[in-house]
């Protein structure tokens, strides 16, 4: 009985390089097979929900394009990030109320830094990470503190999504404190979404929230300074260029608008 032979890729011959001719000279470079193979993997370990596994650039607010400045300007500067990296190695803070297209732009930078220049990349909701930090504790628990923490030290671009999103404890900030620390002392490149504005709500921060979480930033009147510490604030804006996104809760308008048609 015959054993199936694998297919070989035609371009390089199953060697993984391939013959180019660059300004009249011969030269390898890496195959399409190779660098295809590897960006699946990297999508596959970088743990985006299946619920954004959607994204990308253009799809990012179709029904906003050209009519809201600050959501045109956040998807440019995803872009430029994209484009310009790794010589621009500053990560992102993308601020704004719900439903903006945060996270959005963040796991479509993410997707596009693994296919396009094979970066490993890891994403990650803050609240599941705390709360996977925080289970590593228990003794019945295989996996250790250092586990959970170790890929999120080491990824070469994090996404936190989320941030400020736990209530603010002296843990909260110390484990806060450690990852944004290590990260930046590593030269590590961190995108950041968080929903609480970046100095205290004031009316004109409120303005651009939707009304319904314009009136839960009023009854408690935080910052994501309140939230994860000053002195980790301060840090952010070493590591991180922030892009300031407004306008309605997409998800709600989407929701009203299938009401409205049903």
């Amino acid at each position: 009985m015959s054993t199936p032979q694998t297919a070989v890729c035609p371009q390089c011959g199953g060697t993984g390089w391939k013959e180019i001719t660059a300004e009249g000279a011969r030269r390898v470079t890496r195959c399409e097979c190779v660098v295809g193979s590897r960006a699946r993997r990297l999508l596959e370990r970088a743990r985006i929900p299946a619920r954004y596994e959607h994204c990308e650039f253009d799809s990012f607010m179709p029904d906003y394009a050209g009519t809201n400045p600050s959501l045109d300007r956040a998807l440019l500067e995803a872009r430029k990030f994209v484009e310009e990296y790794p010589m621009e190695n500053n990560g992102l803070l993308f601020i704004g109320p719900i439903g903006v297209g945060k996270t959005h732009l963040a796991v479509s930078i993410l997707k596009e830094l693994i296919a396009g220049k094979g970066v490993a990349c890891l994403f990650y909701d803050y609240r599941e990470l705390l709360k996977q930090i925080q289970n590593s504790y228990n003794p019945s628990e295989p996996t250790t503190e250092m586990q959970v923490l170790r890929p999120v030290f080491e990824a070469e671009v994090l996404v936190l999504d989320e941030l400020g999103a736990v209530k603010p404890t002296e843990w909260v900030w110390d484990t806060v404190s450690h990852i944004l620390n290590t990260r930046y002392n590593d030269k590590r490149t961190t995108i950041i979404t968080t929903n609480y504005p970046d100095q205290a709500a004031g009316e004109t921060v409120r303005r651009s929230y939707s009304q319904s979480e314009a009136a839960r930033a009023a009854a408690r009147d935080e910052s994501l300074g309140d939230r994860i510490g000053e002195r980790m604030r301060s840090r952010l804006h070493e590591m991180c260029r922030t892009v300031e996104m407004r306008g309605e809760d997409f998800r709600q308008k989407v929701k009203k608008q299938s009401m409205r048609d049903f």
